[in-house]
């Protein structure tokens, strides 16, 4: 992926965006032809997002994938059929040598943004590393990840903030650190569904805000991000994970148009 693909001009920003978790061919092709449509359409770089497994569940019984090689053949074929960019999530050293031959963007879970072996994996592949901040971290801490992966060789480097811990089942995003972290040259991305999640809820599934997506959206826009992470399905309710944090698919075209409205109106007074 050409590091000028993630370079927005004054009137946009890039997106991250797709379901959760690769549940299927079918329904995945189909949630990638329509986020391909709306980028052509508001000119927005798309960089598509699917998990192709899911390590870190609250119960044991919880969806985890279809099937590793299965997965990331589907993401594969995203990539080929829309011209896309493709990221998933890793979490060992194996799963990222594994992954870098099916997709563009490594990206490192928040739980585990200080796995120095992991991180240096990533970084081996020369693939772009995405590193979501972890919700215990405070954003400066998070340079030291950074150099992790450029002291093995890859300037390929994007930082994700997705929120705070705050107490027990809540998140907050502290919108001071996107700055702070824009300092370390890296793009810097607002995930705007996991930063609303509420997790360790007592019946073991994560809740979250849906409704406030748009809002958080738009914050991180007029805060100055560089792009933005959002998972999308066509029908939240019946995503196999992470349900209660996606947009509804069909929200995404509106949300684009208004997200350009304020990029464009920030650019003329910043």
């Amino acid at each position: 992926m050409n590091k000028d693909y993630l370079m927005p001009s004054q009137h946009h920003f890039f997106l991250l965006s797709g379901p959760c978790v690769v549940e299927g061919e079918k329904i995945t092709l189909e949630i990638a032809e329509t986020l391909s449509q709306l980028s052509i359409k508001h000119d927005i770089p798309l960089v598509f997002k699917a998990s192709y497994k899911k390590a870190n569940r609250t119960r044991v019984d919880s969806f985890t994938g279809i099937g590793d090689e299965k997965a990331l053949r589907i993401l594969r074929k995203v990539k080929s059929e829309f011209n896309l960019p493709v990221v998933t999530d890793v979490h060992t050293a194996e799963e990222a040598q594994l992954a870098a031959a099916y997709v563009d963007v490594l990206q490192i879970p928040a739980f585990l943004c200080r796995q120095t072996e992991l991180l240096v994996a990533a970084a081996e592949t020369g693939k772009w590393v995405n590193i979501k901040k972890g919700q215990f971290m405070s954003p400066g801490s998070m340079l030291f990840a950074v150099e992790k992966v450029q002291q093995s060789g890859n300037s390929n480097i994007m930082l994700t903030e997705r929120g705070t811990t705050f107490g027990y089942q809540d998140l907050v995003v502290d919108f001071r650190g996107i700055p702070q972290m824009q300092s370390f040259n890296v793009p810097v991305i607002l995930d705007c569904t996991h930063s609303l999640q509420q997790p360790n809820q007592t019946a073991g599934v994560t809740g979250g805000l849906p409704k406030l997506i748009a809002h958080m959206a738009k914050v991180g826009i007029a805060a100055g991000v560089d792009g933005l992470f959002m998972e999308t399905h066509p029908q939240p309710s019946e995503a196999l994970s992470d349900g209660a944090n996606m947009l509804p698919l069909d929200h995404m075209d509106k949300l684009l148009r208004n997200l350009k409205i304020v990029k464009s109106a920030i650019s003329q007074v910043s």
